[in-house]
């Protein structure tokens, strides 16, 4: 930035209260931030924290009598600083920007068209839509498909939105007319007239009160997994997977044990979420989330995270297994069990976490990619598990589509809590769900588009 009359900082001497132009360098994979004034170096901070997301900002003051401080800022869009200074064109190692001095070696605007570019996007072999897609669908109280879907799924999780029923998940590797239900602890539910067949482009299905309804209108979320099961002996019980490394995500099967075991996933990177369900019994559904740890799990009705060795372990997954022990949730003996595992994929998936402020002026949570769909907990507190999409809400105004994972009430759209935004989202809504003051939320986001090609949002 070009600065005049700007304030003293401490240990950059007196240059900083005349006029120049301030340089600044960011590494964030070394942690380091590089001060320049005028083009030379007079500072390196490097107390930074690698690998985390930094966002610029400035802050100006009043120097002194009736002088003000003034600056311009250029991220590589103007040399020439609003026409203050001569243009100088300088561009960085990419051959991007124009800058009044050179840009340090390595270092590049900060633009999308400097992104890297991601595994799932526009100039992908695969787009998100090919791995994750939301459908829209009005019940006809008989056999119907539903396509559109854009691929065919191994995760179909639908729920009605105008009456009240059970969240369905229905997946290809414990095969069709199986039904487990998220608003529910009840055990695994066979129904020959829920979902009769997963197709190229959706599914297939008959009368089923959770699925098929005449004039009820529902919502479908799927996913992708390999179209395929396959053995898998990596860990210390063989498991069943269906698992799309691209995308990470999979889907795993095992008889519980009893005792503790490893299991493998199927996945290139240790899984962030794990979701289990016992199909045999009626048991809590148990959820590993990287944020809290493997100490202890969160459940689908709501409860705050708690402490428990016997459901992970005490042990974190690796990029080849994750670890269940002897609680009846994770491993009973002699169970059929199934976990849904994720990892973030940069560009397509995140699971992270943001703190709330108990404002309808909430965080802004950077994913790095407009998002589809986005599952937020409350961590801390019992609270709901939360589902927003933008088939449902396609634009930032107006009343929210709310549906909650373990509440099998219909669709609430009196309250509106977040904006979906270019590269990420950011919180609307004051209360404890999904905002409460000092609360760690968790997040599960699925993108419509990378940063690097989505529009303004």
């Amino acid at each position: 930035d070009s600065g005049s009359n700007g304030a003293n900082e401490s240990g950059w001497g007196s240059e900083a209260n005349s006029e120049g132009i301030l340089g600044f360098a960011l590494d964030a994979d070394a942690g380091t931030l590089k001060y320049y004034w005028n083009n030379s170096l007079v500072r390196t901070d490097s107390t930074l924290t690698a690998n985390i997301e930094y966002f610029p900002s400035a802050n100006l003051t009043n120097s002194g009598g009736n002088i003000w401080s003034v600056a311009y800022f250029n991220f590589g869009q103007d040399s020439s600083f609003a026409g203050t200074k001569t243009a100088q064109g300088n561009k960085d190692g990419n051959g991007i920007g124009d800058f009044y001095y050179s840009p340090p070696s390595g270092h590049l605007a900060l633009c999308s068209a400097n992104l890297p570019e991601p595994t799932i996007g526009q100039n992908s072999a695969t787009q998100a839509g090919n791995h994750f897609s939301t459908v829209l669908y009005t019940g006809n109280g008989s056999t119907q498909t539903v396509s559109g879907v854009g691929f065919k799924p191994d995760l179909v999780w639908k729920k009605s939105r105008s009456n009240v029923v059970h969240h369905t998940w229905t997946d290809a590797v414990r095969g069709v007319g199986k039904d487990l239900f998220s608003s529910s602890t009840s055990l695994e539910s066979n129904d020959t007239n829920g979902v009769t067949a997963f197709t190229s482009d959706g599914f297939s299905m008959s009368s089923s009160t959770n699925h098929n309804v005449n004039s009820q209108t529902y919502v479908s979320w799927n996913w992708l997994g390999a179209n395929t099961t396959a053995s898998n002996g990596t860990g210390a019980t063989t498991s069943t997977v269906s698992a799309n490394q691209t995308a990470g995500f999979s889907i795993v099967s095992w008889t519980g044990t009893g005792s503790a075991t490893t299991l493998g996933h199927g996945l290139s990177a240790a899984p962030e979420l794990v979701i289990v369900k016992n199909r045999t019994d009626s048991r809590e559904w148990a959820i590993y989330n990287a944020i809290n740890g493997a100490t202890g799990q969160l459940y689908f009705t709501g409860g705050a995270f708690s402490s428990n060795s016997g459901s992970f372990n005490n042990t974190a997954p690796t990029s080849t297994v994750f670890t269940v022990n002897s609680d009846q949730t994770t491993n009973e003996s002699g169970d059929s069990m199934i976990a849904y595992c994720w990892h973030s994929v940069e560009g397509y998936s995140k699971i992270g976490q943001y703190v709330g402020n108990s404002n309808n002026d909430g965080p802004y949570v950077h994913t790095g990619f407009k998002p589809a769909w986005i599952m937020l907990k409350n961590t801390g507190a019992s609270a709901n598990w939360r589902m927003h999409d933008i088939i449902r809400q396609p634009h930032n105004t107006g009343g929210g589509h709310l549906l909650q994972s373990n509440q099998a009430s219909a669709e609430v759209t009196s309250e509106y809590d977040m904006d979906f935004l270019s590269n990420g989202f950011k919180i609307r809504s004051s209360d404890s769900y999904e905002n409460g003051s000092g609360n760690t939320f968790l997040y599960l986001a699925f993108a419509k588009a990378p940063s690097k090609y989505s529009n303004a949002g």
